[in-house]
């Protein structure tokens, strides 16, 4: 009877990395600044016992969204996408979702720019994408997705969709060796600890420019 094959590696999901790394800091220092309003009211004795309203509506709406920045922060790197031995599983904080490898037509690589074109997208976007324009993602294309398209774009980028074809476009860190394991675990011809290290996996590691 042959071993059980066991789960890949969880590859972070660079698109939801790049959404929380550019909001984050930005709520930290809004949080900051209603701090900043808050204060005059506070440190001054009798609007302080007159009218504490003002200060704490303002140090309460700094808190939480000092909070909910520290969680951006926390959630960074919570997102992941790992190949199983029967499905494809992909996870972010409010999401999980698997992909029966029955589902699976083809997947194909292309670098986040021609997915993307720069000349095409509204500033916002061209900004978001900037940093990973020159990476490689696997594009999955699906017989059908698990889950309507409405709710996945809901709760994922669009950065996650080129088209309205059933589909999925992964970017991960090391996507050579996740695009190895994803095939192996589909075909059963071989176990994650088998795998061999892709030759980009030390230059995958260096620090983003």
């Amino acid at each position: 009877m042959s071993p059980a094959k066991r789960s890949g590696r969880r590859y972070p999901l660079l698109l939801y990395t790049r959404m929380l790394d550019r909001w984050w800091p930005a709520l930290f220092f809004i949080g900051l600044g209603m701090f900043a309003l808050a204060w005059p009211f506070y440190s001054d004795l009798y609007t302080r016992l007159t009218e504490p309203w003002r200060w704490m509506t303002l140090a309460g709406v700094g808190g939480m969204v000092i909070a909910a920045s520290l969680l951006m922060l926390v959630l960074r790197s919570s997102a992941y996408v790992q190949p199983l031995p029967d499905r494809l599983r992909l996870v972010t904080p409010f999401l999980r979702m698997s992909i029966s490898y029955r589902r699976i037509q083809r997947t194909t690589t292309t670098a986040m720019a021609t997915l993307f074109p720069p000349g095409k997208l509204s500033g916002l976007n061209r900004d978001i994408l900037e940093p990973l324009f020159s990476r490689t993602a696997l594009v999955i294309d699906l017989s059908a997705l698990p889950i309507p398209a409405a709710t996945l774009r809901l709760f994922l980028s669009p950065f996650f969709f080129k088209d309205k074809t059933p589909h999925i476009v992964i970017l991960v860190r090391d996507w050579m060796r996740f695009s190895t394991e994803l095939h192996s675990m589909r075909t059963g011809t071989a176990t994650p600890e088998t795998l061999p290290r892709s030759p980009s996996s030390i230059l995958s590691r260096l620090p983003e420019k």
